[in-house]
């Protein structure tokens, strides 16, 4: 049975309509074109919390509805008019949307169906793996109303895309299209209307086939690779590689592998 549920406000869940032990989470609040509010904020958090829990998930895309014409168009600006220092400091406690993403222990895909700008951006450069639509547009345009990214964008985005890259996105507050932002490398892949889902749905549905276990470890050691020094990362790989070695599941795989056949894994 799954542990996520359907009855938020502001999101819809889907459970294996992708493929088969993929979640998908869509934000549904195309008034403000999926804009992040505090109610957006609260629900997300719960469902990725609640799909990275499930044992009927393995990979969690995350999108905003078609009606909304957007991922997510960015933070909901209306909640800053009278913000000051102390509430800010008290809204941006961790962890965050943001945060819960990074920290997912299952792969997060960014199907990014709209815009993605501001908070939009974050979100997605806080998921694994980012697929966009051809022509939407992303960015980081904070500057413009006089603040900075505050969710994580001065240090995402420039591991994504390097410092220069990111000092001109955010410096500006250019927006750039999905063409451009697969040739920077602040999204992996980009695909017209008619071929977005069956990409999405074919790289998630890869995933979910994998061993859980591994999927774990091979995120934890890939977000080391910024987040260590290069000896310090390749002893952490090497550990995490030899606790695998205590897994059904990687006796299942070298099992499978020699007898020509798909592997079944079961998480143990």
């Amino acid at each position: 049975m799954s542990e996520l549920s359907d009855e938020y406000e502001l999101l819809s869940v889907e459970i294996g309509e992708r493929a088969d032990r993929v979640a998908t989470v869509t934000i549904e609040r195309p008034d403000a074109r999926n804009a992040l509010n505090g109610h957006v904020r609260s629900e997300l958090k719960d469902a990725v919390t609640a799909a990275d829990a499930d044992d009927d998930v393995r990979v969690l895309v995350v999108t905003g509805s078609e009606e909304s014409g957007a991922f997510v168009a960015g933070a909901d600006v209306t909640e800053f008019r009278e913000r000051g220092v102390v509430e800010q400091r008290e809204a941006s406690e961790r962890p965050r949307i943001y945060e819960t993403v990074d920290d997912a222990s299952i792969p997060v895909i960014a199907r990014i169906n709209g815009h993605a700008l501001g908070g939009g951006c974050e979100l997605a450069t806080a998921c694994d793996v980012r697929i966009a639509q051809s022509g939407v547009k992303i960015g980081q345009p904070e500057i413009n109303l006089g603040i900075i990214p505050g969710g994580g964008g001065t240090q995402r985005l420039p591991r994504l895309v390097g410092e220069g890259q990111a000092m001109k996105l955010i410096l500006s507050g250019e927006l750039v299209d999905a063409e451009e932002a697969q040739e920077i490398g602040l999204v992996d892949e980009v695909h017209d209307e008619d071929g977005l889902d069956e990409r999405v749905d074919d790289l998630a549905g890869s995933m979910a086939a994998k061993s859980p276990i591994a999927l774990e470890f091979a995120k934890k050691a890939i977000r080391a690779s910024s987040r260590m020094g290069l000896e310090e990362g390749i002893e952490y790989e090497a550990e995490l590689f030899a606790q695998l070695f205590a897994t059904e599941d990687k006796d299942e795989g070298i099992e499978a592998f020699l007898e020509g056949r798909d592997p079944e894994f079961i998480g143990r």
